[in-house]
């Protein structure tokens, strides 16, 4: 199915689940506030379409075991125990020439009981860069993913993610490589390809860090691959539960970091007023803590519902636990604490997260 038709069977689909749709600026389709401004919603009987963009409510995904080297599906397993839900979103990392989607991957996301669909980050230019993926040095690795993906997972949706959090691999030198607008024509060039490929059931994510840091940077506007090779918009950011610590805050705060310059729009009114075509997914995102400082990470995780009802063009959160993440030094756990894990539970079982996959 071309991305075209794909468009207009999102319109079709929101207005046979009865939302209503509107014509975003960047000519897109994008549905309505309503759909999805407050957590009763998650009641109805909300369904993904075609570009696994629900008619109603959030849905809820996870990445578990972290930075470890523990089986990725049975890390999420557990966590779905400890947090009360399935997760609906199954996020795994790849890259280079690593095949998948692994025996794992499928089988998880082929267990009718507990309906989950897989979503991928790819960094495509492992070994190589994002310039000559470009130009076509890597289309034999990017054709392989294609073959297996037709002959091992022909049915199922899935969201891909090409290297997520581009920010902080950009080398803004001219003939690095890795150049912001070198990553703009890899992302270009790899959905082009799996298009002519035959690849059908891939709706990928323009996953962003969105840090202060890169956002004031005259190169940031250069990432973005263009409206009509994105399906979604994503955002891979987190929170501190410590007081006076990096980036403490609670959910509102990682969603509305703007440029350390203090010039242009917070992240998730950029996303909406440039692209506001686009659904969007919390990638990533999680309240940490020291290690060896617990703290009470309650009022980040009660601070989600709120946000998510005053913010419809967020279609998904998908939180990444781990003890300890590549700082080193930094514990994403939802059970760091009994409490923190009863303040999580509560929020996992809001049924705004009650979402079908179709």
């Amino acid at each position: 199915m071309g991305r075209k038709v794909r468009k207009v069977v999102t319109l079709l689909g929101a207005m046979l689940a009865g939302t209503t749709a509107v014509v975003g600026a960047a000519g897109g389709v994008q549905a309505a506030p309503a759909a999805s401004a407050k957590p009763a919603a998650g009641t109805q009987n909300c369904v993904t379409d075609d570009l696994l963009v629900p008619s109603c409510g959030v849905l809820w995904g996870a990445a578990a075991g972290g930075f470890t080297s523990a089986p990725r599906d049975a890390e999420l397993k557990k966590w779905e125990k400890l947090s009360g839900r399935t997760a609906s979103i199954f996020h795994t990392y790849h890259k280079g020439d690593e095949v998948f989607p692994t025996k794992s991957e499928i089988a998880m996301t082929s267990d009718a009981a507990n309906p989950r669909v897989l979503l991928v980050n790819w960094k495509v230019a492992y070994g190589s860069t994002w310039a000559k993926v470009a130009k076509g040095e890597q289309d034999k690795r990017i054709d392989a993913f294609a073959k297996r993906i037709k002959s091992s997972y022909p049915d199922k949706k899935f969201y891909l993610v090409l290297n997520h959090e581009p920010e902080n691999d950009v080398i803004a030198r001219k003939g690095s490589g890795w150049e912001a607008k070198d990553f703009r024509n890899m992302y270009r060039h790899v959905i082009q390809r799996l298009d002519t490929q035959g690849v059908d059931n891939a709706v990928n994510v323009m996953a962003y860090m969105g840090n202060e840091k890169w956002m004031a940077q005259s190169w940031w506007s250069d990432l973005y691959p263009g409206d009509d090779v994105v399906d979604w918009i994503g955002l891979d950011s987190y929170v501190s539960a410590e007081k006076g610590y990096y980036h403490y805050g609670q959910f509102a705060d990682l969603l509305d970091r703007k440029a350390s310059n203090g010039k242009g729009l917070g992240w998730y009114d950029w996303a909406t007023t440039q692209h506001p075509s686009k659904p969007i997914m919390i990638a990533e995102w999680g309240v940490y803590h020291r290690i060896g400082q617990p703290t009470d990470k309650t009022a980040g995780y009660n601070s989600v519902l709120p946000e998510l009802a005053k913010r419809p063009g967020i279609k998904a959160i998908v939180y990444f636990d781990t003890k300890h993440d590549d700082e080193g030094n930094r514990d994403i756990s939802i059970d760091s604490t009994k409490k923190n894990l009863a303040a999580f539970r509560t929020l996992a079982a809001n049924p705004i997260f009650n979402v079908k996959i179709a």
